[in-house]
């Protein structure tokens, strides 16, 4: 009994402790700030801002920003802000104003201005990516620029007002000077523009062997509706104050040249247009004709070569050199310097091989040829094998190579590591007194730093014929070095022309002394004849 009363006193303590209230968690009052609103919400549990937001069904977008951060725990009187963040993009056109470059010309009066191109404004369209927060800008950012029209700027020749003192010159020089051409003779203060003669693209500018005629080849101009990428051109008479052009009848000409010893006739390879590669495809054939010089009529047209596809970069084309007697024919691909099989019409095995470079454009690299007076030796740059791990084709060594016409011997290393653009040359014939033959001297270019001649600096060398006793001709010592190009020796082998700077300079290879001729810095591409 006693047990059942203690019983009875536990059970009504327990009931009476269930029916005592339980005291409820206090609000938690949440201040929303959204789209240019504010509202206070009430809410009774501490959860995170990214679950209140859902609760409370606020829309969010990508990129709204949130403050707190979503992670953060709400609390009594917490404010939350967000932020929409829109972003779009907005472009303008601008326009390019044109600049004005003044030009050094030959052939103006000291000081005389002309215009040679007008100025043009150009157009560009710039885009920026645009942050907008709550409907107002917040950054911009500028995010590509595309050319709608280029600019021209304007171009002023003006004459030079410099006096270069006058030099002696032997025979004719001709060069290319802004894209027109220049002959000098007697002497440098003589030079004179073939003002008809414009718009040369350099690929074909030759003199012939007395001097009088001037083969070259033009730009074709798209505007006249020319499907071709150039034209062969002749002046008949260099001599002539204001000779007139003579069109011929090739186009698309990748190499023409006068041939020795036959007056009038030329030889000549050509391709087509092409939107790969350089701008046009080689038929690496060969054809030979003589020409009337007064009407450029073709007679004896005679095909040497058949188009062909002859090697890894037959599109690029092959390169030709006669032989002083007119008798060979080298012919030049990027792997190969060889003759021309004249009886088989076919290009004969080469005198010297060697592995093609890369040259990771859109351009093959073809080796230049040049001929002792007397037509038994060529000289050339030949790829030299590699020296390290790189791949025959990445080799970065040249050397100036001799080969004998008749294939009895082949020094592929007269000049060790001379340089890819030391373009080599024989010189004419030059008496020598007190000797039964005439000297014949080598120049090339020599290239500073061997293992970077692509793009680096180079100097003139003059050497005996088989490379021995070499010295430095140009320039002096401390001066920055020569670029790539081709040279010109002098008929009487004393003298040698080339570009410096963009001027044309000649320098005598007996005294070592240079001379500058030109002073616009537009000169190029000389050539030297009696």
């Amino acid at each position: 009994m006693k047990h059942y009363a203690i019983f009875l006193m536990l059970f009504s303590t327990l009931l009476a402790a269930s029916c005592t209230p339980v005291a409820e968690a206090p609000p938690i009052y949440i201040t929303v700030r959204v789209d240019g609103r504010e509202q206070v919400y009430s809410y009774n549990q501490p959860v995170t801002v990214a679950q209140f937001l859902r609760e409370i069904d606020v829309e969010r977008g990508p990129l709204d920003r949130i403050e707190p951060p979503d992670v953060t725990q709400i609390s009594n009187e917490m404010v939350i802000t967000i932020t929409r963040i829109v972003e779009e993009e907005e472009c303008v056109e601008e326009m390019i104003p044109p600049e004005s470059d003044e030009r050094l010309m030959e052939g103006l009066e000291p000081g005389e201005e002309v215009i040679l191109q007008t100025g043009r404004e150009g157009v560009r369209r710039v885009c920026f990516r645009v942050t907008l927060a709550n409907g107002q800008v917040e950054a911009r950012v500028e995010t590509r620029r595309d050319e709608i029209q280029p600019v021209q700027n304007e171009i002023i020749g003006i004459g030079p007002t410099t006096q270069l003192d006058p030099v002696p010159v032997v025979g004719t020089l001709a060069y290319i000077n802004n894209g027109s051409a220049w002959i000098i003779q007697g002497s440098s203060s003589q030079r004179r523009p073939l003002s008809a003669v414009s718009g040369l693209d350099s690929r074909v500018f030759s003199l012939s062997n007395d001097g009088r005629m001037l083969l070259y080849t033009v730009e074709a101009i798209e505007s006249e509706g020319d499907s071709a990428f150039n034209r062969l051109m002749l002046i008949s008479d260099i001599s002539q104050i204001d000779p007139t052009p003579i069109a011929l009848r090739w186009q698309d000409v990748l190499y023409a040249d006068w041939v020795p010893g036959e007056a009038n006739r030329i030889s000549f390879s050509l391709g087509e247009t092409s939107l790969t590669g350089g701008g046009w495809l080689a038929y690496n054939d060969l054809w030979t004709m003589r020409i009337d010089p007064l009407t450029g009529e073709a007679f004896d047209l005679e095909e040497v070569l058949p188009r062909s596809a002859l090697g890894l970069f037959s599109w690029w084309g092959t390169n030709f050199k006669w032989s002083p007697d007119g008798q060979r024919l080298a012919y030049v691909n990027a792997e190969a310097v060889g003759l021309v099989d004249f009886e088989n019409r076919q290009f004969g095995p080469p005198l010297l091989s060697f592995a093609h470079f890369t040259t990771s454009n859109e351009w093959a690299w073809l080796t230049t040829v040049s001929w002792t007076p007397d037509s038994q030796l060529l000289t050339t740059t030949v790829h030299g094998d590699p020296i390290g791990n790189e791949t025959p084709e990445d080799s970065p060594v040249f050397h100036v190579a001799v080969a004998a016409a008749d294939a009895t011997f082949a020094a592929e290393s007269v000049v060790a590591r001379a340089g890819i653009w030391s373009a080599p040359q024989f010189s004419p014939a030059i008496p020598a007194e007190g000797q039964p033959f005439p000297r014949v001297r080598l120049a090339y270019l020599r290239a500073r730093e061997w293992d970077d001649s692509f793009t680096g600096q180079y100097d003139l060398i003059v050497a005996d014929r088989d490379g021995s006793n070499a010295r430095t001709v140009f320039p002096p010592s401390g001066q920055p070095g020569l670029r790539a190009q081709t040279f010109a020796w002098s008929p009487d082998g004393r003298q040698i022309a080339f570009i410096y700077n963009g001027n044309l300079w000649v320098v005598d290879v007996e005294t070592d002394l240079s001379d500058q001729l030109t002073l616009d810095g537009g000169a190029s591409r000389p050539v030297w004849t009696r």
